[in-house]
């Protein structure tokens, strides 16, 4: 016996059947309950202990419990409560995917024992969306397909049962495609696609669509899937040219395998549906496919043989464009071959008369050369032009119809272009243009135009003193830029006398090579310097000439040695002098004086004591030559004292004179002789007053001096030259002819007391001396300097002393 009930109890249905069994006496209670899936842990299914009949305060100590059935423990009883709760979330695709899910447990409870089945029912919710096994279908449809085809698509799967699993597709908008729903027999949903529209794959080859699949459930999920439909191509299209009709030109005389056009056919299909072949057709003329050739593959027009445009001007072709289907399709086109005529002709040109070569100094507008030009062309191909280089001193003037005459239009000069290169140029204006060119040389004659040019204005040469005679001085070579007899020079020395000297005495020039020698030896003490012209004349009819200034300037070397001329004395002996005992602390006891008649550096004299018989008493003045006492004399020193003095030069190597003074003392001062010309002066006449008095007084003694010994040297010469020789540098002359070696004074006679010399500082010396009675002296100054703004041009001057007495020759 059995009976079964019905009640709510908040998580569900809950159905109880009681079992009666009279076998065992004991009661077997089913109790049944209907819960959603996906509860919440610890949710309350239902009170149990109350459902069942049972004491709550009892549970714990009965022990009831609830067995595990299956691997998982969903359920569980509280004790305390009597309540069976949720102990873990159950997820109905789980347990039961496919069918309807229940969970069956037992209870049991002791004191007595008692066993109660409890049945779960797991109720769906739409918690799964619909999926496609595959995200992506491809579907591969011919353009020829038949509106109406249906194409089967994969169905979309939902875990879900009832109404919660897939009940309708949807399909993104599209013209040529929808869908229709199926139902199979389990109830399952399947959707075809279906062409509605036709395709056409030369407009859209892929249509992209989307598959939509939506549930039952609330609220409603969906799934999408893409689906690709890539249209298969038909040869449903012809090949077709860009244009019906082409009309292209070609030049007369194209090279072979000139392009004359590329033909371009298109397909709008894919494949060999779209391979174009290009073939002529059976209209196009034999000759046409002679002359021209069709690319079969790429549908180039090449030529295939000259063309000649006074054979066919035009040439007219059907050209077919095939593709390579399986039902093939062919387009065709028409092409014009217009034939333009070409500048196959060069122009000619024709050298009638050329004049070369001529003169550097033609005049302007001579007329060089005439040249004829030609083409054999017509129209503006045998138009032509004729022209020569722009950097050229020449021009074209046309004469008549294509005679032109070449003329010089620029001054020539040989020395800057000896030749010309001259290319006439003859050019169509045909296009492109052709051209012909013929070079003629045109020579240019030397014309004596320029005169010779030395590389300097002004030459200074300087020559030392003591040359040998005939020695190089300098090369002074001119150049001229004309050629042949124009460019031969010849060199001279222009005539010039200095004193009474001819230049070409002195120097002499080589008139080849213009090599400058030099004729005789060179004193710097006679001649400082010669200023001259040399010419340059070339061989030339007429010729000419140029000239340079020389400046010979003649350089001093040390060759002459000191004379010392005061003090007086003869040629080695020894001077005597004597002076007071009783001369004071720094008194003058003599000066020495030494000439050089050497330059300035040369003959600059340096004074110093070579020998001294005592060091102590006597002192030097090295730049004046004043011997002065360092001391008073004491009653020790002896009476006599013996100076020896050099005279020292500033050359290299140095050159020096010397003199012996012998000084005695006295003990009373040298009476003055009363009749001297002149009243004698003590040394201190050498105070700075007095110098100037006596240097104004020397010049102009001396600058007349040299006005008569100067004119009266001239009026000798030109009464009776003398031959007699020059007489030596330094030297003194007596009337008795005898002569004396440098750097010694002769006195001649006992008369010569003292001889004092000044040295002023233009360069003279004053000779003061007592005259005896019935003696006559001649003393002339002796110059210093020996330069040019301190000299005359002439020789140095000699010392001479005449004397002459009453009774006898001295």
């Amino acid at each position: 016996m059995s009976y079964h009930t019905r009640f709510w109890t908040g998580g569900g249905y809950v159905y109880k059947l009681v079992l009666l069994s009279a076998i065992f006496n004991t009661v077997f209670t089913v109790t049944h309950y209907s819960i959603p899936e996906e509860m919440e842990e610890g949710s309350v299914v239902a009170n149990l202990a109350t459902d069942l009949g049972l004491d709550v305060r009892t549970l714990k100590g009965r022990k009831m419990r609830i067995d595990v059935v299956g691997n998982k423990k969903y359920l569980d009883i509280n004790k305390e409560t009597g309540e069976l709760f949720i102990l873990e979330r159950i997820d109905r695709e789980f347990l039961c995917p496919l069918k309807t899910c229940f969970l069956r447990l037992d209870a049991t409870i002791e004191n007595p024992i008692r066993m109660f089945n409890i049945e779960v029912e797991i109720t769906d919710i739409n918690d799964n969306a619909p999926h496609f096994r595959r995200g992506t279908m491809h579907l591969d449809i011919s353009e020829s397909s038949p509106i109406g085809e249906r194409f089967s698509l994969n169905n979309a799967a939902d875990p879900d049962v009832g109404s919660n699993s897939v009940k309708n597709y949807h399909l993104s908008s599209s013209e040529h495609f929808s869908i229709e729903i199926q139902t199979g027999r389990d109830g399952t949903k399947f959707a075809d696609l279906v062409l509605k529209k036709a395709l056409d794959r030369e407009q859209q080859a892929v249509h992209n669509l989307i598959l939509t699949a939506v549930d039952g459930g609330v609220p409603t999920r969906t799934g999408t899937a893409s689906i690709i439909v890539r249209v298969l191509d038909v040869n449903d299209n012809a090949p077709s040219f860009d244009k019906d009709t082409y009309v292209v030109e070609v030049m007369e005389n194209s090279p072979i395998g000139s392009l004359v056009i590329k033909l371009n056919a298109t397909d709008l299909d894919e494949g060999s549906n779209s391979d174009i072949g290009y073939s002529y057709s059976l209209y196009t003329s034999e000759r046409t496919q002679q002359v021209f050739n069709l690319n079969p593959d790429n549908g180039e027009i090449r030529v295939k043989e000259m063309i000649n445009y006074e054979d066919f001007k035009l040439y007219e072709m059907e050209v077919i464009a095939s593709d390579k289907g399986p039902n093939s399709l062919s387009g065709q086109c028409k092409l014009t071959i217009q034939v333009t005529d070409m500048n196959d002709n060069h122009p000619e040109i024709s050298i009638k008369s050329f004049q070369s070569p001529i003169k550097e100094n033609e005049p302007i507008d001579t007329v060089i050369a005439v040249v004829s030009v030609s083409d054999k062309d017509s129209g503006d191909n045998g138009v032509v032009d004729l022209h020569i280089p722009d950097n050229m001193p020449f021009k074209l003037r046309e004469s008549s119809d294509n005679y032109y005459e070449l003329v010089v239009s620029e001054p020539l000069d040989r020395e800057k272009v000896p030749e010309y290169d001259i290319t006439f140029t003859v050019t169509d204006r045909g296009s492109p243009p052709l051209s012909d060119n013929e070079t003629m040389t045109l020579e240019l004659l030397d014309v004596n135009d320029n005169v010779p040019q030395f590389p300097q204005s002004f030459y200074t040469i300087r020559v030392m003193e003591n040359n040998a005679p005939g020695a190089l001085l300098s090369s002074l070579t001119a150049f001229d830029p004309d050629l042949h007899e124009n460019q031969y020079l010849v060199y001279f020395i222009l005539e010039k006398e200095i004193a009474n000297t001819s230049m070409s005495m002195l120097f002499s020039i080589n008139p080849e090579n213009g090599n400058l020698y030099a004729l005789k030896t060179f004193d710097y003490e006679i001649e400082k310097d010669f200023l001259f012209h040399i010419e340059a004349r070339d061989s030339g009819s007429p010729p000419l000439s140029s000239n340079v200034t020389v400046h010979i300037i003649i350089v001093d070397q040390n060759d002459n040695a000191p004379v010392i001329v005061s003090p007086w004395r003869a040629h080695g002996s020894v001077v005597e002098e004597k002076i007071p005992r009783s001369t004071d602390k720094g008194s003058l006891v003599a000066k020495v004086i030494a000439l050089d008649t050497d330059s300035v550096h040369n003959s600059r004299i340096t004074y110093q004591f070579l020998q001294v018989t005592d060091a102590t008493l006597f002192s030097l003045d090295q730049y004046n030559g004043e011997i002065r006492t360092m001391r008073m004399f004491s009653y020790r020193d002896p009476r006599h004292q013996r100076l020896v003095v050099v005279a020292k030069d500033n050359g290299q190597p140095a050159m020096s004179a010397t003199v012996t003074i012998k000084l005695s003392t006295v003990e009373t001062a040298v009476k003055a002789y009363s009749d001297m010309t002149e009243v004698p002066l003590a040394y201190d006449i050498f105070n700075d007053l007095n110098l100037y008095l006596v240097i104004g007084l020397g010049s102009v003694s001396f600058l007349l001096l040299i006005t008569i010994l100067v004119t009266i040297v001239l009026k000798c010469q030109k009464t009776k030259p003398s031959k007699a020789a020059p007489p030596c540098r330094n030297s003194v002359i007596s009337e008795r002819n005898s002569t004396i070696a440098d750097s010694t004074l002769v006195s001649n006679d006992a008369y010569w007391y003292s001889l004092f010399l000044a040295e002023t500082r233009k360069g003279k010396l004053v000779v003061r001396q007592p005259v005896p009675k019935g003696s006559r002296y001649i003393v002339s100054s002796i110059p210093r300097g020996t330069g040019l703004t301190d000299t005359s041009d002439s020789a140095a001057s000699t010392l001479q002393a005449s004397t002459t007495s009453s009774g006898s020759s001295a």
